[in-house]
């Protein structure tokens, strides 16, 4: 696809890049598509375990590893912003880590520090990051940001356990913080995204059989990293100048689905066999 300037002058940071699966990544690259410039930022331990390198070669962004928990990292990251860029117009969040799920803990027996520690990673990151760009004056009014969430938050995935709660928090800071950052023309929304097949997917016990659910239920399947990618630059335009504090679905039709023919035959069919 080729690109419409449709962010051109526009300067930010895209917290979560991993590797060419993850949907961070998908945005940079259709943000560098549309004009847009940004410092591609992702925790320290991710420098052994992606190729950051290669999107920033790609992009001609500048890397800040940085901890997301942390108000310095946080506080430097912004600080080098300013610095690059005068300021900025847009941040995108794509973080998140359930240690418990990861751990296959259950639900009913939550490690409760490495609970916290999830909340902190995935959620309270973007209180934080959002504190730090304000707090260091690099957001500009008229700034978008950006969350990327999931269903879950809503309704219970059994096998999402504690990134539900994770994720329902960081929509209620969007909303939360949507009040207070309107007041200077900045806007703050959440991306309800389909299962997606990423790195970080891959680590809940049962993705394949949510990524499946969904596709079957959702009328026009699951949409992919890609087109995630092009919503959000479509949310970091001024085209949704006046869109805020809203957590919009990206998921095909199936936040809006009960049951699907589909799903109906494949239920059909398993339940003969049992007869």
């Amino acid at each position: 696809m080729s690109g419409n300037g449709l962010l051109t002058g526009k300067k930010g940071v895209i917290f979560g890049a991993l590797n060419d699966s993850s949907i961070a990544w998908k945005i940079a690259e259709a943000v560098h598509r549309e004009g847009g410039q940004f410092i591609l930022s992702n925790a320290p331990v991710a420098k052994r375990l992606g190729g950051l390198d290669e999107l920033a070669d790609k992009t001609g962004a500048e890397i800040i590893w940085a901890d997301a928990t942390s108000a310095d990292d946080l506080d430097a990251l912004f600080e080098r912003a300013k610095e690059l860029y005068g300021g900025v117009d847009f941040i995108v969040h794509s973080i998140g880590m359930g240690l418990n799920v990861r751990k296959n803990r259950p639900y009913e027996d939550l490690n409760y520090e490495w609970y916290k520690k999830s909340l902190d990673i995935s959620a309270m990151s973007l209180h934080r990051a959002v504190h730090s760009a304000d707090g260091t004056g690099a957001l500009k009014d008229g700034a978008s940001i950006v969350a990327l969430t999931y269903i879950g938050a809503q309704r219970t995935f059994s096998k999402y356990s504690e990134m539900g709660d994770a994720k329902a928090l960081l929509e209620s800071i969007v909303r939360s913080y949507g009040y207070r950052l309107g007041k200077r023309g900045i806007r703050i929304n959440s991306i309800s995204q389909s299962p997606t097949i990423t790195t970080a997917g891959s680590g809940i016990a049962g993705f394949d059989a949510m990524f499946q659910f969904a596709e079957r239920i959702a009328p026009m399947g699951n949409a992919d990293a890609a087109s995630c990618a092009d919503y959000t630059v479509a949310m970091l335009s001024d085209l949704t100048r006046m869109v805020t504090m809203q957590n919009l679905f990206h998921d095909g039709g199936f936040s809006t689905m009960g049951i699907s023919d589909e799903l109906i035959a494949d239920l059909a069919e398993v339940y003969s066999k049992g007869e």
